[in-house]
């Protein structure tokens, strides 16, 4: 006969190790692959210029990585995530864009010579792998962990942060290269001229690229029927690997004809994409807002918590009180609460909207739930310091709910 605390001991460590177990080797092998790919670039360029190429390389994927951060500032992504998908793009990506572009370099040689090849690789066969790599991990976790996209916002940052990994480990091998063949040079050649290019001119693009993927998932997630929630990501990753094309083809103009493509269509792309982020961070402020009464009624918040969480100056206050008084234990605490509020006011949302299943809508609410319950203990070190109300479940999913029932 069975033992059944044996049972449960089982199925519980079985869980930890599918919950816990699997992303951090993943983790690891992702890491794996990048430190590969630093090797390869290393035997090609050399150990020093290897070397220097990194240390430059850090200074435009700081720029990009804090716009990442600030993007993703009212709905914070799980640090893992976001860890795996720049590990991606730095490892699992570029090794996929190493093989396969050898493959379809073999194959343009085929059908072409000379510039024709040349050209072929770098405006057909580049744009195309490289896009189609960056962009598995992010359609990857929209398939496996649809609950994390609540928005535009979301598929943005995690497809950025893919290219921002793949660009890093890219600028390393060119400004290694640039090294090795002319030293730090000025803006004539050398390190100088290429840093000029990729990380003055352009340390978006990469981001930019795969952004339109993350804006297509974005697109998806709104969508009703399962053709359209398809179609929006391929349109996005056509779109991706459209503008990539257009950008390697105008390198190679050259002079004044770059610039002028460079002003006149990649900046206002550049400038369009920031507003689109912008307007959709404003949409999530308007969105958390409008769904904290009910949440306060339902009994998860206090009335005078609605303030605090309805804007991002507001919860940044809170944290910065909390953690002057009690300590940054007890802000990390607050923080955690202030994203599983945001999380159940996403999730609300979504369900006015009928764009999620009661069923998971229900055990994602439950999720919820017990995560607030649980900073909310952490942060005031007791069940009793910081009253709530009893949860009243039908408020959540009542969507007609303009005043508290009378008791």
């Amino acid at each position: 006969m069975s033992n059944p605390d044996l049972s449960g001991a089982r199925r519980n460590q079985t869980y930890k190790h599918s919950v816990v177990g699997w992303p951090i080797a993943g983790l690891i092998l992702l890491g794996m692959c990048g430190l590969t790919m630093l090797g390869i670039a290393t035997t090609r360029v050399g150990y020093l210029a290897a070397v220097v190429g990194a240390l430059v390389a850090l200074l435009p994927v700081g720029v990009v990585f804090a716009a990442i951060v600030w993007i993703d500032r009212w709905e914070p992504e799980p640090p893992m995530l976001l860890l795996g998908a720049f590990l991606w793009g730095a490892g699992g990506a570029t090794a996929c864009a190493f093989l396969l572009n050898d493959a379809m370099t073999g194959f343009g040689e085929i059908l072409f010579n000379g510039t024709l090849q040349q050209h072929f690789a770098l405006v057909v066969t580049a744009p195309l792998v490289e896009e189609a790599a960056k962009s598995l991990f992010v359609v990857a976790l929209w398939f496996r962990r649809r609950s994390e996209f609540n928005g535009m916002v979301d598929g943005i940052v995690y497809a950025s942060l893919t290219a921002a990994g793949f660009a890093f480990i890219e600028n390393i091998f060119y400004f290694g290269k640039a090294f090795a063949q002319a030293g730090l040079g000025d803006m004539s050649g050398g390190v100088v001229a290429v840093f000029v290019l990729r990380g003055v001119l352009a340390p978006f693009s990469h981001p930019l690229f795969t952004a339109m993927v993350g804006i297509g998932i974005g697109l998806a997630t709104r969508a009703r029927g399962p053709r359209t929630r398809g179609l929006w990501p391929v349109l996005g990753f056509l779109a991706a690997v459209l503008l990539h094309a257009f950008w390697n083809a105008s390198t190679t103009l050259g002079g004044v004809r770059f610039l002028d493509i460079y002003f006149v269509i990649m900046v206002p792309i550049f400038l369009g994409t920031g507003w689109l982020v912008v307007w959709h961070r404003k949409r999530e402020q308007r969105i958390v807002a409008a769904q904290l009464p009910a949440l306060q009624r339902a009994g998860l918040i206090v009335s005078s918590e609605l303030e605090k969480l309805a804007s991002l100056s507001a919860r940044r206050d809170w944290k910065r009180r909390v953690r002057r008084n009690s300590g940054q234990e007890a802000a990390r605490s607050v923080r955690d609460y202030q994203i599983a509020v945001t999380e159940l006011a996403f999730l609300q949302h979504r369900a006015s909207s009928g764009n999620t299943t009661s069923m998971v809508r229900r055990q994602r609410r439950e999720k919820l739930i017990e995560d607030l319950k649980t900073a909310r203990r952490s942060a005031s070190g007791s069940q009793e310091a910081i009253y709530t109300e009893r949860i009243r479940m039908d408020e959540l999913t009542s969507m007609n709910v303009k005043r508290p029932k009378k008791r």
